[in-house]
């Protein structure tokens, strides 16, 4: 044939000597010919374009190199013979290399791509076998769906997946893993041994590779499922596997991954072993509490609170387009378990995020769970979190990162508040009050937390020697997320003497109920008679520090408070059954005007007064862009303010209670509090932040007088919003110097 003879034609010569295409000349031959033929016209050749393309075809058919790629850096002779290309496709080997790079950070990278395969075959019981922290071997066994021979090999190809069939698939990513890189970039790494039969085959397949090669297929006699074996992790790159760490380290790092998706996955059986122990062995169980009691034990579940499972629809944000008519089904889920007040970690690695049961790093989630304890927890220190998002596969974007670990969310801002607020409501059943013990010792704390958290963070692995059964894995910090300050999370404050004024009468403190001293006990208040409880938060979980609150009294306590005066006529000093109280006056005044006035915008009563004279205002130019997006809310909220020119309005009302002077400043504090990137800031954000503004403008200033018939409306009304212990910008309202702390402090106990 035509294409023959070209292929052997010694006029068709290669500028390298070689006389016919091998196995080197690679990658896009059709296409690279083509470009080439757009810049020359070899009239020696003797053939037409269309002739030439022809036999090309042919050569390429004849000489079985359909399947590869022709290297563009070849070139004819006597055709521009001093110029090579500089750009090259590297060959399979080394982009296998590459990609593996990406996907395989560690045995424990192994794992969880193993893993995820398991969970998409539909496995009821996984088995996870480590040898030397997974650097000498690894084995995932499952009674999945298995594979057929044919699928077997095909799997081992780069992009072979059975979880995708077109780009429109992407948008909605129903699987654990979806990419078609798992394996091949394993196998280039590794001796790999992979043993399945599918439950309709009579045997199954045994296919074994060695540093990306294969090495040997064959039929075997196996059991319905999948056994990947993987040994001799990144023996072929012997620089990658110095990067490892200790044995123990690996092995922590494997243990908290197989217990995540065991959290994620109570229906499914998961064990882990190692030739010396059994880390794990989870039976299934019908709710997530059993699962959480499982993996952590008693005294570990009894420090948290559980997040009942919520639900709402989905909501576009004020700057956001309108939910389509299928998207308005949607919804947004959020369950799972966060840890009591009293319990404070000096890093993260206690927070597991699960979204549609994948465990994702997200800053968006992570901040949400911070403002869900602003003033419970000081800045510094963090909870222990279980968290599950459930939403629709197309609200969530897990395309995003090489190793599936963050996404994105269509409805960002939603999502956000949506968790904070479910995580807020299930902490109010434990609605803690700051006290003295806890003040006095907030600086202490916080160094001792940063110190915890600098050496934890610093040390590349783990102490060998930590007598933890199960070995701690560190997982990588996060950046720090830029939160907002405030007197309730900027490191507490230190309680200094004063001098006294002599007084003849003495303050009777009575004793409380021996029921509401139980009580403190159940909320954490340490003993002398009783040392505290060892540590045993199994994995990330750990005991939470011993500077936590002495006590969490509940907010209902201060109904019957009683009024003394005032210090520094900024805050109330007022007693009853359970101590002595310090309430500063202008925030507690804040947050009751603060559900007055959310509570006045639902039923849209909320009252305006008009000014004097119109107030002008000159707007940046992003401010009057924040401004028109929500200058329906504004008016809403009690303002009444026009344009005027291209960039400045008129102050027309303000909400009542805002004096004149203030009106200008309060609307420009609204319109800087929404940053730029919470522009898409839902509804009921928004109107929680212009609330919180304007009832921080018209409460009751510090240095303030207040007469005893003030006094104790105040303390009354206080008393009945839904949350007393902080203002709404998160600083604390109360304080309590209990009954038990004043006898501690004078030694009567």
């Amino acid at each position: 044939m035509v294409g023959d003879s070209l292929y052997r034609s010694s006029s068709f010569r290669l500028s390298d000597g070689r006389r016919g295409l091998d196995d080197s000349c690679i990658r896009r031959l059709r296409s690279v010919l083509l470009s080439r033929l757009d810049f020359w016209d070899n009239p020696g050749l003797g053939v037409s374009r269309d002739f030439f393309c022809d036999a090309v075809d042919s050569v390429v058919r004849l000489s079985g190199l359909s399947n590869f790629l022709f290297c563009p850096s070849f070139q004819f002779a006597g055709e521009n013979t001093g110029y090579m290309s500089r750009i090259r496709i590297l060959p399979e080997a080394v982009a296998n290399r590459i990609a593996a790079g990406e996907v395989v950070e560690r045995p424990a990278s192994v794992v969880k791509e193993l893993l995820e395969n398991a969970l998409d075959a539909g496995a009821k019981t996984i088995r996870v076998e480590v040898e030397a922290g997974g650097k000498r071997m690894i084995r995932i066994i499952d009674d999945g769906h298995g594979m057929s021979h044919d699928d077997a090999l095909l799997a081992f190809e780069r992009h072979a997946t059975s979880k995708l069939r077109s780009a429109d698939d992407l948008l909605s990513i129903p699987t654990l893993g979806f990419r078609g890189e798992a394996l091949p970039t394993i196998a280039a790494v590794s001796r790999l041994l992979l043993e399945t039969r599918a439950e309709e085959d009579a045997e199954g397949t045994r296919v074994e590779f060695a540093g990306g090669k294969l090495v040997n297929v064959k039929p075997a006699g196996l059991p319905a499922g999948t056994t990947v074996s993987v040994a001799d992790l990144f023996y072929s790159v012997p620089a990658r596997r110095k990067f490892l760490k200790s044995d123990t380290t690996e092995l922590g790092h494997i243990a908290s991954l197989v217990t995540h998706y065991a959290l994620a996955n109570p229906g499914r059986q998961f064990v882990l072993t190692t030739p010396t122990q059994q880390i794990v062995d989870c039976s299934p169980v019908e709710r997530l509490a059993e699962r959480v009691y499982q993996l952590f034990g008693k005294q570990s579940f009894d420090e948290l609170i559980e997040i009942p499972v919520v639900s709402a629809a989905f909501r576009a944000a004020i700057t956001e387009p309108e939910l389509e008519p299928a998207e308005e089904k949607a919804r947004l889920t959020v369950y799972g378990f966060t840890s009591r007040p009293e319990i404070q970690r000096p890093n993260r690695n206690g927070i597991y995020i699960f979204v549609n049961r994948r465990l994702v790093r997200d800053r968006l989630i992570l901040h949400a769970i911070h403002e869900a304890y602003r003033n419970i927890l000081p800045s510094n220190v963090f909870p222990a979190t279980l968290l599950f998002l459930e939403m629709p596969y197309d609200e969530v974007d897990v395309n995003v990162h090489p190793a599936k670990i963050e996404v994105r969310f269509r409805r960002s801002q939603f999502v956000h508040d949506f968790t904070r607020d479910a995580i807020r409501q299930a902490l109010m059943s434990a609605r803690p009050i700051a006290s003295f013990a806890a003040a006095a010792a907030a600086s202490g704390a916080l160094q001792n937390a940063n110190t915890s958290a600098a050496s934890l963070s610093n040390a590349p692995s783990m102490d060998p020697t930590a007598p933890s059964i199960v070995p701690r894995a560190i997982i990588p910090a996060m950046e720090e997320i830029g939160l907002g300050s405030g007197v309730g999370s900027d490191g507490g404050f230190d309680l200094t003497s004063a001098p006294l004024q002599p007084i003849e009468q003495r303050f009777v403190f009575p004793a409380g109920p021996e029921s509401l001293v139980e009580s403190s006990a159940a909320f954490g208040a340490p003993s002398l008679a009783s040392e505290p409880p060892a540590p045993n938060w199994a994995a990330n979980f750990a005991a939470g520090n011993g500077s936590a609150p002495a006590t969490l009294p509940h907010p209902d306590q201060i109904a019957d408070l009683k009024p003394l005066g005032q210090v520094s006529s900024s805050f109330i000093v007022a007693v009853n059954g359970e101590g002595l109280w310090l309430v500063d006056q202008h925030v507690a005044h804040e947050r009751v005007l603060f559900e007055q006035h959310l509570e006045a915008r639902r039923a849209g009563k909320v009252e305006s007064q008009r000014m004097l004279m119109p107030m002008i205002l000159e707007l940046s130019p992003r401010q009057l862009v924040i401004y028109e997006k929500i200058a329906e809310e504004l008016s809403a909220n009690g303002f009444e303010v026009e344009l005027m020119g291209p960039r400045s309005v008129a102050i027309q009302a303000a909400p009542a209670g805002i004096t004149g002077s203030d009106a200008e400043k309060l609307l420009t504090e609204i319109l800087d509090g929404i940053e730029r990137e919470n522009a898409a800031i839902s509804i009921e954000t928004l109107q929680a932040k212009i609330a919180a503004s304007t009832a921080c403008h018209a409460a009751i200033k510090v240095n303030m007088p207040l007469d005893q018939t003030k006094m104790e409306w105040l303390l009354a009304a206080l008393a009945k919003t839904d949350c007393p212990m902080s203002c709404p910008h998160g600083r604390p309202v109360v304080l309590r110097y209990s009954i038990k702390e004043i006898e501690k402090a004078f030694h009567r106990i």
